[in-house]
């Protein structure tokens, strides 16, 4: 699990700076919200992911480590993509609102499962 959140977090890295070049090239900084939390949520928390599952986690391959992996990766995609449309004036707050609330509460609760797998394995060590 360690692998997958690292090499997930390093494709987040790749598109958050993309995007910050592309704003830089174009003197156009409407998309800064999308990639800071580009940056944030999808490299820096699946980056800090990774280690955690690296240095304290154990037998990382069971059914809450790949759900709290799919909540997380699944909320910042969608958080992510919400954020671009959003700030890039391609459809309106209204039509994204929902989806932009449900994504937030997804990474929330992947953070609550992260915390809980810690927890467990701590326990267990």
């Amino acid at each position: 699990m360690d692998r997958k959140y690292i090499l997930t977090s390093l494709a987040y890295a790749i598109l958050g700076m993309s995007l910050g070049i592309y704003m830089a090239a174009t003197n156009n900084h409407g998309e800064m919200v999308a990639h800071a939390h580009i940056m944030l949520a999808g490299f820096v928390v699946s980056f800090i992911y990774g280690l955690c599952h690296k240095l304290w986690i154990s037998g990382g391959r069971n059914a809450l480590a790949s759900t709290q992996f799919y909540v997380h990766q699944s909320g910042v995609a969608v958080m992510s993509g919400g954020l671009f449309l959003l700030y890039g004036n391609y459809i309106a707050h209204e039509s994204l609102e929902k989806i932009l609330a449900a994504s937030s509460v997804a990474v929330l609760v992947g953070m609550i499962l992260m915390t809980v797998l810690i927890l467990r394995s701590h326990r267990s060590a």
